[in-house]
C-alpha cells in the first residue's frame, strides 16, 4: 500500500544495498530520493540528489526543499586506517543529520553496518587472538577495538536524542546483489573469476581458509536486507534496535563452491592446505579480461571495475566459521527468506543478460 506521507532519503543509492533498498521503497509506494556523489538514473521513480556528504554546504543546497521522514545510511568510504575510517564515516552521518535536523521532519533513521561489528575492523579481525562466539548475536558487547561502525552508531544515538527520531541498525553478512554501475560484491567478483577460468581452462580455485571452506556460513541477499530495513521502519516493536540480517539459511562453501563452478561449466578446486588469495590469482589478468571483453563485446573492459578481490579474500579468508543468529527479528515477525544458491545465480544471470560477463 502506498503511503504518500513517507519520504525516504537513501544515502548511497548507487551502491548495491542502496540500489536495492530504493527499488523496494519505490515498489512499496514511497517517495524516494537517492543521494550520492555521482547519481545515475537507472532506477525508475528514484529522485536523484547529487551531494558530497563531507561538505555540509553541498548538503544544505542539495536538500533544499526536501524534508525526509526516513533517512537510510547504506554507504561508507574506505580509508587507509581504521582511525581515518572512523573520522570520515562518522562525519558523513553527522553532517547529514545536522543538515536535516532543522527541518524537524525525520521520524526514523536506519544504518547498515555489518559483521565487522562482531569481528573487528578489516586490518585487525584476522590478527586478533580473541574471536567472537558464533552464531553472532546482537547483544554481543562491542569489541575493545577502534571500529567505524561504533562511531556511526554513536552519531545516530546522539542525533536521535537531540531530534527525537527512532532508529534501527542492520548488520548483514556478505551482501550479494546487483546494482547498475556498481558491481563491487562477491557475486560479481566470483562471476568474473569463473569467466576467466572458463576462457583460459584454469580451475576455479577456492581462495579462502579451511575454517570457511569446511564451516557453516550464511550470506545476505541485498533484496532481503532491503525488506528488513523497510520492515523495521514500519514496525513499532523493531524501533531503536539492532538486527542481524542474512538469507535465513546456512550452507558450507565446500558445497556451494562446486555448485557455482557447475553453473559456469568449469572445474572447482577446493581447499588444499593453504590460503590462495583471489587478489593474487587475478593480479595478472587485466589483459586476459580485456581480451575476453573484446571477444564477447562486453560492457566493461577494466577488471578493477568489476572485481573487488581484496574484499572477497577478507570474507573467505577468515580464521573461523561465521554465521548469524536471526531469532531477534524473526521473533518480531520478520520472516523473509532466500536460498543462497539462488542469490548468486540470479546475479550471474543478470550479469550475463546485461552483457557484463560472457
Amino acid at each position: 500500500m502506498g503511503n504518500t506521507e513517507n519520504i525516504a532519503l537513501v544515502v548511497g543509492a548507487t551502491g548495491i544495498t542502496g540500489n536495492n533498498l530504493a527499488e523496494e521503497l519505490i515498489a512499496q509506494g514511497w517517495k524516494t530520493y537517492g543521494l550520492s556523489r555521482n547519481p545515475n538514473n537507472c532506477i525508475t521513480g528514484l529522485l536523484p540528489v547529487k551531494a558530497d556528504l563531507l561538505d555540509e554546504h553541498s548538503l544544505i543546497e542539495a536538500l533544499e526543499g526536501i524534508s525526509p521522514t526516513h533517512v537510510y545510511f547504506t554507504t561508507w568510504m574506505r580509508n587507509d586506517t581504521e582511525e581515518e575510517n572512523i573520522r570520515i564515516n562518522s562525519m558523513l552521518v553527522r553532517n547529514l543529520l545536522n543538515v536535516v535536523s532543522p527541518k524537524k521532519s525525520v521520524q526514523h533513521v536506519a544504518l547498515v553496518t555489518g559483521l565487522k561489528h562482531y569481528l573487528g575492523p578489516f586490518e585487525s579481525y584476522v590478527k586478533e587472538g580473541k574471536l567472537p562466539e558464533t552464531p553472532v548475536r546482537e547483544e554481543h558487547p562491542r569489541l575493545p577495538l577502534p571500529n567505524f561502525y561504533y562511531a556511526q552508531e554513536d552519531e545516530i544515538y546522539k542525533a536521535s536524542e537531540r531530534d527525537g527520531f527512532t532508529w534501527s541498525i542492520h548488520r548483514p553478512h556478505t551482501v550479494v546483489g546487483y546494482a547498475v554501475g556498481n558491481l563491487m560484491n562477491i557475486a560479481a567478483t566470483l562471476a568474473v573469476y569463473a569467466s576467466i577460468c572458463k576462457e583460459t581452462g584454469r580451475k576455479f580455485i577456492w581462495p579462502g581458509s579451511e575454517a570457511q571452506w569446511n564451516g557453516i556460513s550464511d550470506i545476505t541477499d541485498a533484496k532481503i536486507l532491503a525488506k528488513q530495513i523497510v520492515w523495521a521502519s514500519n514496525t513499532e516493536t523493531a524501533k531503536n534496535q539492532a538486527f542481524n540480517i542474512t538469507n535465513g539459511e546456512v550452507f558450507r562453501w565446500k558445497w556451494l563452491w562446486k555448485r557455482l563452478a557447475d553453473w559456469f561449466s568449469i572445474e572447482a578446486e577446493g581447499f588444499n592446505g593453504t590460503i590462495r588469495p583471489l587478489e593474487k590469482e587475478l593480479e595478472n589478468d587485466q589483459e586476459t579480461w580485456k581480451v575476453i571483453a573484446e571477444k564477447y563485446n562486453l560492457k566493461e573492459k577494466n577488471l578493477d571495475r568489476l572485481s573487488s578481490a581484496w574484499h572477497t579474500d577478507l570474507d573467505l579468508g577468515r580464521p573461523l566459521e561465521v554465521m548469524c543468529d536471526l531469532s531477534k527479528s524473526r521473533k518480531l515477525g520478520f520472516t523473509a527468506y532466500k536460498r543462497t544458491e539462488d542469490s548468486f545465480i540470479e546475479v550471474f544471470e543478470r550479469l550475463r543478460t546485461e552483457n557484463i560477463i560472457p
